[in-house]
């Protein structure tokens, strides 16, 4: 019995010290299971990244495909008409800021009349509005019909107090005869225009054109009362645009229904652009231009070749400096170099098609200078990894600490430039605020590279580099941590004690 018994003993001993050392082991397997568990985790999510960067720069190649299409082409670079129109007042202060949109809205109606392809207006300054007409060769004609004022009045001829201008209205027909501010007072204006519409003068044997506007209700009824009032001693009636006398017919009878002819000689293109003018109403201030330019297609073609070559030339000596210099590792660099320039492109191209960007040659030159930055911080990243390595980390460890240090400082740089953008974007006008925008999305790419390319893709190939030094050109980095992990000097060192 007592055999039984020490035998049940020392069973149940072995039973409890198995059990034991089994659920240390069970824990041990379930602690190394998290690990392996945490370790996939963290590839997965830079899996995941680089996947979806995939995805987008997918999206961007055939957004901007083909490039010469979907990236609008400013002035200097297509050719057309650049007018800068600055504004005042007629007391000469300077418009608010209401006026200024009003005067910005009515100037684009303009443009869009015209029927201009791919025009831009925009709002420069407190006092300026930019026209951009690509194709368009004539600036006086394009300054005529966009920067009139366009205010439209009727005026009886007995209500003229201006002896000079009523003086040469003594033929018939006499047209374009600037009045004297303040000489005269009109009985409607063009706010009561509803409709407009070109045709040639019925009367006219010189194949002159006219343009017939409809008044609303109570317009048609002021012009009706007082054509009856001018009728019986064959009064005259004085359309005057902009402060010049366009005609002046004399009332026959009492005209009503709210339908006027404007005449004066218009040729059909005249005829036309007096029509846009009054269909788009009068603007709240002056148009003067202080700055035209035109630029031939030729020389924009010319220029823009130029610096595609330039930038082909560019690149092919970065990249026979990043192999001899980076070797595997510079393929790494000409991959985020690659990204960079597809997000960039995709970039441009979407603003492009809601019409908020085109590009110049100031814009090219700020393509260039963005794509240098980002082959710098590309750099600047691999430095400071292989530094790391050379200081004793691990291959790995480089890759999280070397990274995110190199990040940090490519930061810094990118704030800089960044501020420097947005200060010509806000305070420039024209080509200059076009190269601050161009700057700041070149930045703006640049820093979705380096976050979702560079950083994951290097931590990704911390195994395939610690594997294989000599391809990815670490070798030599790699043999001197090793010294530094041992406290040895590094090659061609001093030892201290």
């Amino acid at each position: 019995m007592a055999s039984k018994k020490n035998g049940s003993k020392s069973a149940s001993g072995f039973d409890s010290w198995r059990q034991a050392t089994s659920g240390s082991t069970t824990s041990n397997q379930r602690n190394k299971a998290r690990k392996t568990r945490r370790m996939p985790a963290v590839l997965q999510r830079h899996i995941a990244t680089l996947v979806l960067l995939a995805c987008l720069c997918v999206v961007c190649v055939w957004g901007f495909t083909p490039l010469s299409e979907r990236i609008t082409q400013g002035l200097d670079i297509r050719g057309g008409v650049s007018v800068i129109l600055t504004a005042a007042k007629p007391d000469g202060s300077t418009p608010t800021g209401d006026e200024m949109s009003t005067a910005t809205t009515i100037v684009q109606n303009r443009v869009n009349s015209l029927g201009a392809s791919e025009a831009t207006v925009q709002k420069q300054g407190s006092n300026s509005i930019l026209v951009q007409i690509p194709g368009a060769t004539d600036a006086d004609s394009a300054v005529q019909t966009i920067g009139k004022t366009g205010k439209l009045e009727f005026v009886r001829l007995d209500e003229i107090g201006d002896a000079d201008a009523l003086a040469r209205l003594g033929s018939k027909d006499a047209s374009n005869i600037q009045l004297k501010p303040g000489t005269y007072k009109a009985f409607m204006d063009g706010s009561s225009i509803t409709s407009t519409s070109v045709a040639q003068a019925g009367q006219s044997a010189t194949g002159a054109y006219a343009v017939n506007v409809k008044l609303n209700s109570d317009a048609a009824k002021t012009f009706a009362k007082v054509t009856r009032e001018l009728a019986p001693t064959n009064g005259r009636i004085a359309i005057v645009l902009d402060g010049v006398i366009k005609s002046s017919p004399a009332v026959q009878e009492e005209i009503g229904g709210g339908q006027v002819s404007i005449t004066g000689g218009f040729t059909a293109e005249e005829a036309r652009s007096l029509k846009t003018i009054l269909d788009s109403g009068s603007l709240p201030v002056t148009l003067t231009y202080s700055e035209s330019r035109v630029v031939g297609p030729t020389l924009g073609q010319d220029s823009l070749t130029q610096g595609v070559v330039a930038i082909a030339a560019g690149a092919a000596i970065v990249i026979i400096y990043l192999f001899v210099f980076y070797q595997g590792l510079g393929l790494l660099t000409m991959g985020s170099l690659g990204i960079f320039a597809l997000l960039y492109l995709g970039l441009l191209a979407l603003l492009s098609h809601f019409g908020a960007y085109s590009l110049t040659l100031p814009g090219l030159a700020a393509v260039v200078l963005t794509t240098g930055s980002a082959a710098d911080s590309s750099i600047l990243v691999l430095e400071r990894f292989r530094e790391e390595i050379r200081m004793g980390r691990t291959v790995r460890q480089a890759s999280m600490s070397g990274v995110k240090h190199g990040i940090a400082t490519s930061l810094d740089a990118d704030a800089v430039t960044l501020v420097t953008a947005i200060a010509l974007f806000a305070v420039a006008v024209g080509s200059v605020k076009g190269f601050g925008l161009t700057l700041m999305l070149g930045v703006a790419c640049d820093l979705v590279t380096m976050f979702c390319f560079k950083a994951p893709a290097l931590r990704l190939l911390a195994a395939s580099i610690e594997k294989h030094p000599r391809f990815w050109g670490v070798r030599g980095d790699m043999e001197e941590g090793e010294r530094a992990r041992h406290g040895q000097p590094s090659k061609g060192g001093v030892a201290h004690a």
